[in-house]
């Protein structure tokens, strides 16, 4: 029988989700020759290839990607037992790391953390502010233990690695100047603004948001100036610069912008938190979990 050895079965199955050596390499704080002999070792152990070469660059063999389709179920099961392990040795204590996007920290997860001090104090959570997309890197990675993110950013549903659990449908509201013609309008909606010059990131998850929210409109928004960060954005609005889509979420008040809703029709984006599959079960996780759902 062949000995299985789980850190160089991790090893391969981060090699299968960065890409490259040097990637997981940096991803699990190894060297990139060390990622090398772990994985010829297991490839010994096993007595199959697991690599092939592909110019400079490695993939993974069809005898690897066998592997890990079969030992899935050991890594559910190992993060299951952790987290039983931990429920059993600490009982209602326990530390949860959360990854989350930055509209998320002051809506959400703080909310959560005050909760949490009254319902269940011994039930430390610690925050890293993240871009949506990285938030499920580092949790794949072992760095945070729940990623708050855009479900437009999310794996597959299908990807084994982790849980989701749809946490809410965030409106997105428009924002215009005071003195503009639409702001005291009865009803408004995108394609009265499809003329307007738009105020959004150059790329990243905000600018595809505001560019699948027009095009699902009938149009494609002329981007009039580019920003990221939400005090720019409201400020070039202010400023009588353009229009922008802005989550209500992340809303600020500002006496020089008038935030108009767009109905029931209107575009959303979708908040989604996530655990590797089986650590969801973890006793403090579930209640930050809950602590989350409640701030909603």
């Amino acid at each position: 029988m062949a000995e299985w050895d789980i850190r160089k079965l991790q090893i391969l199955r981060t090699l299968r989700e960065r890409g490259t050596v040097t990637a997981t390499a940096e991803a699990l704080h190894m060297t990139p020759s060390a990622v090398s002999q772990q994985l010829t070792n297991l490839s010994r152990q096993l007595g199959v290839p697991l690599l092939e070469a592909r110019g400079r660059r490695v993939r993974l063999t069809d005898a690897a990607r066998l592997v890990l389709t079969h030992t899935e179920p050991v890594f559910e099961q190992l993060e299951r037992t952790e987290a039983a392990l931990a429920a059993y040795s600490q009982g209602e204590a326990g530390e949860v790391r959360v990854g989350a996007f930055s509209t998320a920290v002051p809506a959400l997860v703080v909310p959560a953390v005050r909760a949490l001090r009254t319902t269940h104090p011994r039930v430390t959570v610690r925050v890293r502010e993240a871009e949506a997309a990285e938030a499920y890197d580092l949790l794949a990675a072992g760095d945070v233990d729940l990623a708050l993110s855009l479900a437009a950013e999310a794996p597959s549903a299908a990807d084994p690695r982790f849980t989701q659990v749809p946490l809410l449908a965030d409106p997105l509201d428009v924002a215009l100047p005071p003195d503009h013609p639409l702001a005291t309008a009865p009803a408004l909606t995108l394609t009265d603004l499809a003329a307007e010059p738009w105020i959004f990131g150059g790329s990243g998850p905000w600018s595809d948001i505001t560019r699948r929210a027009c095009e699902a409109s009938g149009f494609s928004p002329a981007q009039g100036h580019s920003a990221s960060g939400w005090t720019a954005i409201l400020a070039m609005v202010e400023a009588g610069m353009g229009v922008a889509l802005i989550p209500r979420m992340a809303a600020a008040h500002r006496d020089g912008v008038v935030m108009r809703d767009l109905g029931p029709d209107g575009p959303v984006r979708h908040v989604t938190a996530a655990a590797r599959r089986g650590g969801e079960t973890g006793r403090a996780v579930t209640h930050v979990l809950e602590a989350l759902r409640d701030a909603v």
